[in-house]
């Protein structure tokens, strides 16, 4: 059964988080979250009212909320308010960290401590989330109830 999941990220980790969604371990049209750069940054000049629409917006229809955690996700307000929204509406959630996962350049960062208490977290290379992620998500499915 395909899922429609929601993908909660620090924009500067977009690079990282569209090569776990392009990963083929589920459909693109059932993943939402992902905006481009010009695109977030016309509900920036909107302001947070704008940005807050637009993430209430986003999960509504979903099942399972996929954190994607890279270096700086607990700087970022946005993601939080994601989580808070995800938990609120009943979805499943997941984290996974990205850290390690190389951009286009090579690089990796470090990870930094998000998580979500009572909810399952994940090393995307070290737990071959390419292999794993549809399991994942299934599993964070039926935790929450909406198998």
């Amino acid at each position: 059964m395909a899922r429609k999941v929601f993908f909660s990220f620090k924009y500067d980790d977009v690079e990282r988080a569209k090569r776990v969604r392009n990963s083929n371990a589920i459909s693109a049209d059932t993943a939402y979250g992902f905006i481009e750069a010009a695109d977030f940054e016309a509900f920036e000049r909107q302001g947070d009212a704008a940005i807050e629409g637009w993430i209430g917006a986003q999960p509504a229809g979903t099942t399972v909320t996929v954190v994607l955690i890279g270096a700086n996700a607990d700087q970022s307000r946005w993601v939080k308010y994601e989580i808070d929204q995800s938990i609120a509406r009943g979805n499943g959630i997941l984290t996974i960290d990205i850290s390690k996962i190389a951009t286009l350049n090579g690089e990796m960062t470090d990870c930094c401590n998000v998580r979500v208490r009572g909810y399952n977290h994940y090393l995307w290379n070290i737990n071959y989330g390419h292999a794993n992620l549809r399991t994942w998500i299934e599993n964070a499915a039926k935790a929450a109830n909406k198998a």
